[in-house]
Parts: structure tokens; sequence; C-alpha cells
């Protein structure tokens, strides 16, 4: 079993930032990728961004690409979302995810194991 814990979220003005971490912990594997995911009111949970358990790649979406980078520390298992340049369009709640052995394409990332999500409000 693994433990996804994130935390960071808050509320912000639109052009701010914010700092999101996960933090895993249990039985992380060798190979694995992780990434975060953000679910808006009445939307579907969408992909934002994945990393390998290497760091070798990353995958970020369209939507936020030039905004939001992803990155992680490998003695942690920790990953982190630093989003910049936050719009309104940003809010929802953002869940940390995790799928091991690692899919062939980060954009496919769907592992079993999710945190709890932390909630992202950007005011106008």
């Amino acid at each position: 079993q693994v433990q996804l814990v994130e935390s960071g979220g808050g509320l912000v003005q639109a052009g701010g930032s914010l700092r999101l971490t996960c933090a895993a912990s249990g039985r992380t594997s060798s190979a694995y990728a992780m990434g975060w995911f953000r679910q808006a009111p009445g939307k579907e949970r969408e992909l934002v961004a994945a990393i390998n358990w290497n760091g070798a790649n990353e995958y970020i979406a369209d939507s936020v690409k030039g905004r939001f980078t992803i990155s992680k520390d490998n003695t942690k298992s920790t990953i982190y979302l630093q989003m910049n340049n936050l719009k309104p369009e940003d809010t929802a709640v953002y869940y940390c995810n995790a799928e091991s052995p690692p899919p062939l394409l980060l954009i496919t990332l769907s592992g079993d194991y999710w945190g709890q999500g932390t909630r992202v409000t950007v005011s106008s």
C-alpha cells in the first residue's frame, strides 16, 4: 500500500502563486510515476502534470503550460506542483496520484493510489 498526502492548497488572488506538495509513504517501489489531477465543480477530473520516478520525463497539460511546473525529491518520495500566475479557472481540488509500474505515456497516468485532495481557490 502507498499513502499519498497533499498539502499547500489555499486561497490566492489571480496572478498569485502556490506550491502543492505530495508526500508518498508505504511500499513505494523503485519505478513509478506520480502526478497531479484537478477537479473543478461540475467538471471531470483532469491530469495537470506528471513526472516519472527519475524525473527524466514530464507531462504538463496545455492549459497550464508555462505557468505550472512539476518536480520531485527522490530522497523524500515527494513531488511538488509550483503554480504561478494563477487564474480563476485554476480553482479546483487538486489530487495526487501514483502508479507503479509507471505508464508508457505519462498522459495516461491513472494509478490506484490517490491522496485526499487539497483545495485551491483563485479569486478574481
